[in-house]
C-alpha cells in the first residue's frame, strides 16, 4: 500500500521531534517519558521548541492511559497496520506526519534516557555532519539467561557492524538501532521515511542503509552516556525478539548458529576429552596439547565478547549461552527461509512477500 510523504515540512521554530512507538510497554513507558519530559530543564532546549509524541500501537494493556498522565506530550493512536505494513513502521510513519522538528528522534519505549542526550546528540549530529545519529544504549540484562545470552549477541553484532566501518563514508557497512536513532527530517522525507522500509522488521537497520547509500551522512556508536534499555522482561519475550530478528541481521544464520553449536562442542567437551584421556593413561604430551588448545579457545572465546559492553559477569557467563545462541540462529534461520513467517507482540509478518 502506498502511502503519502509526511505532510509536514520541517518548522523553522521547532527544533526537535521525538516519537515513542508503544505497544504494550505498561511496564516501561512511564520510565521512558519521564526521562525525555525532564530534558525540558536542559537550558539548550529551554530555548527551543520542541515536541513529543507517543504513538500507541493497539496497545490492550494500560500503556496509552500511563501515557495520558503526562501533560506536556501528545498521545496519538495509530491506525491499524495495513497489509504489508509492521506495526511498528506504520505507528511511526504515522507519527511523522504530524511531527514538524527540524530533527526526529525515534526512540524506544523500553529506553530510558540521561539528562542532557537529546542536547548532546544534536550537537554530535552537527559536528559530525551527520544526517542520522544512532546510539546503540547500554543494556540492562536480569537473570541467568539475559546475562549470558546477550553480550553473545552484541559480540556478534560488533563483529558484524563495526561503528568504525559504519561511520566511513566510503565502506557499505550501515547499522543504526531503533532504540535511538535520530535523523535529519528533511534528509527523512527524501529517503521515504518508514514509507519505504514499511515491511521491514529491522526498519532501522534499513533505513541507515538508506542513509548510507544516499551519503548524507551516517553515525553509530555504543553510548552509555546517553541512554540505557531493558529490552526483554522475560525469557520467552527474549526467545521471540531474537528469532524475529537475527536471520535478518545475520543473512549466515544457517552456518552461524551451527557454528555456535560446534564452539559449545568444543568449549565443553574438550575439558571432558582431557579427563578421559588422563583416566586412559594417555601421553602427557597429548593430554597438554587438548588442554593448551581448550585454553586458547576460551580465549577466543572471551577476547570477542569482551568488545560487546557488558559486565565482566556476564562475559564470563557468556559461554553457558552459547547452544542456545546457536538455537535462537537456526529457529530464526527457518522461521525466515522455511515458514516464511515470524511473529512478534501478537501479530504474525511474512517474510516471503515482495514489496
Amino acid at each position: 500500500m502506498e502511502q503519502e510523504i509526511s505532510r509536514n515540512a520541517p518548522s523553522r521554530n521547532m527544533l526537535l521531534s521525538v516519537i515513542v512507538p508503544a505497544r504494550n510497554e505498561a511496564e516501561s513507558i512511564r520510565t521512558c517519558i519521564a526521562s525525555l519530559v525532564q530534558q525540558s530543564d536542559d537550558d539548550f532546549l529551554l530555548g527551543h521548541a520542541w515536541e513529543l509524541f507517543v504513538v500507541d500501537d493497539g496497545s490492550t494493556d494500560a500503556t496509552k492511559q500511563i501515557a495520558g498522565e503526562f501533560e506536556s506530550i501528545t498521545v496519538l493512536e495509530a491506525p491499524p497496520p495495513a497489509e504489508g505494513w509492521t506495526g511498528k513502521a506504520n505507528a511511526l510513519w504515522f507519527a511523522a506526519q504530524q511531527a514538524q522538528g527540524k530533527w526526529l528522534l525515534f526512540t524506544d519505549a523500553d529506553t530510558v534516557h540521561e539528562t542532557g542526550d537529546l542536547r548532546r546528540a544534536m550537537h554530535e549530529a552537527e559536528r559530525y555532519h551527520a544526517a542520522m545519529l544512532s546510539y546503540s544504549p547500554r543494556q540492562l540484562v536480569h537473570g541467568l539467561w539475559q546475562r549470558a545470552l546477550m553480550p553473545l549477541i552484541f559480540a556478534d553484532l560488533v563483529e558484524k557492524y563495526p561503528p568504525r566501518l559504519v561511520n566511513l563514508p566510503d565502506s557499505t557497512v550501515a547499522a543504526a538501532n531503533g532504540q535511538f536513532l535520530m535523523i535529519d527530517h528533511a534528509v527523512y522525507r527524501r529517503l521515504g521515511g518508514h514509507a519505504a522500509v514499511h515491511a521491514s522488521m529491522i526498519e532501522d537497520m534499513e533505513l541507515a542503509q538508506r542513509c548510507k547509500q544516499a551519503r548524507a551522512g551516517l553515525r553509530f556508536r555504543y553510548a552509555p552516556d546517553a541512554a540505557s534499555t531493558r529490552m526483554y522482561r522475560s525469557f520467552g519475550a527474549m526467545c521471540e525478539g531474537w528469532r524475529k530478528n537475527l536471520a535478518l541481521l545475520f543473512p549466515d544464520a544457517l552456518t552461524r548458529g551451527w557454528m555456535k553449536l560446534f564452539q559449545t562442542a568444543l568449549l565443553f567437551g574438550l575439558p571432558l576429552l582431557a579427563i578421559w584421556l588422563h583416566l586412559t593413561v594417555a601421553r602427557a604430551a597429548v593430554i597438554w596439547a587438548v588442554a593448551l588448545w581448550w585454553v586458547w579457545r576460551i580465549g577466543v572465546h572471551y577476547a570477542r565478547v569482551s568488545k560487546a559492553h557488558f559486565s565482566l559477569t556476564d562475559t564470563l557467563l557468556s559461554a553457558l549461552a552459547l547452544p542456545l545462541f546457536g538455537w535462537l540462529l537456526l529457529d530464526s534461520w527457518v522461521q525466515k527461509t522455511l515458514r516464511g513467517q515470524v511473529a512478534w507482540k501478537g501479530r504474525n509478518y511474512s517474510t516471503s512477500r515482495k514489496d
